[in-house]
């Protein structure tokens, strides 16, 4: 039997959602161990100028804890 932890985290990118989440499980993975999956719970965007200047996500970290 395994037992799972969620932690939240936010993680930004001036170039895409897609960037923002690899960077995202990126540094997670350098605290976490056993990283299984994330859920992408909000999406939002910083404007400047008209124009996108930021993309940020909030996810939910899911990692089993070692035994």
């Amino acid at each position: 039997m395994s037992v799972a932890k969620v932690s939240e985290i936010t993680s930004s990118s001036t170039t895409s959602f897609e960037d923002a989440i690899q960077t995202g499980i990126a540094r997670a993975s350098k605290t976490l161990e056993n990283i299984q999956g994330a859920w992408i719970n909000e999406q939002t965007v910083v404007v400047k100028n008209g124009k996108v200047a930021e993309w940020r996500v909030n996810m939910k970290v899911t990692f089993v804890l070692k035994g």
